[in-house]
C-alpha cells in the first residue's frame, strides 16, 4: 500500500507574477520585517526551526534578486543580528527610503 505525501506548493496560484512591475524596495532602502523568520534549513550555521530574525528588525536592501520567474527576492542585511536574509515584498515595510541620500 503506497501513501501520497502531500507537498505544499512553492508558489501560490492566486499571486500575480511581480516581475511585471518595477521593485518595490531599492538597494539601500532602510526596511522593517513584518513578520518572524525562522530557518528552513538553507541558512548555514544555524538549526532548522531557529529565529533568524523577529517581527520589528530592522535592516537595509543589499541587493535584488528573482525567485521562480515570479518573484523580487530582497537581501536584508539585518546589521544589528549580523544575518542576511532574503524576503519577499509582502515580508517587509518602509521605514526609510531615503535615509542614504546624501546630504
Amino acid at each position: 500500500m503506497t501513501q501520497t505525501i502531500r507537498r505544499e506548493r512553492a508558489r501560490d496560484p492566486n499571486d500575480t507574477n511581480e516581475l511585471v512591475s518595477p521593485a518595490v524596495f531599492e538597494q539601500g532602502h532602510k526596511v522593517r520585517a513584518r513578520k518572524d523568520v525562522r530557518n528552513d534549513g538553507t541558512y548555514p550555521g544555524c538549526p532548522v526551526g531557529e529565529f533568524l530574525i523577529r517581527e520589528g528588525d530592522i535592516g537595509y536592501v543589499i541587493s535584488i534578486g528573482t525567485y521562480l520567474q515570479m518573484y523580487y527576492i530582497y537581501a536584508v542585511d539585518f546589521y544589528e543580528k549580523r544575518v542576511v536574509v532574503g524576503m519577499r515584498a509582502k515580508e517587509l515595510e518602509m521605514v526609510d527610503a531615503h535615509c542614504n541620500d546624501p546630504q
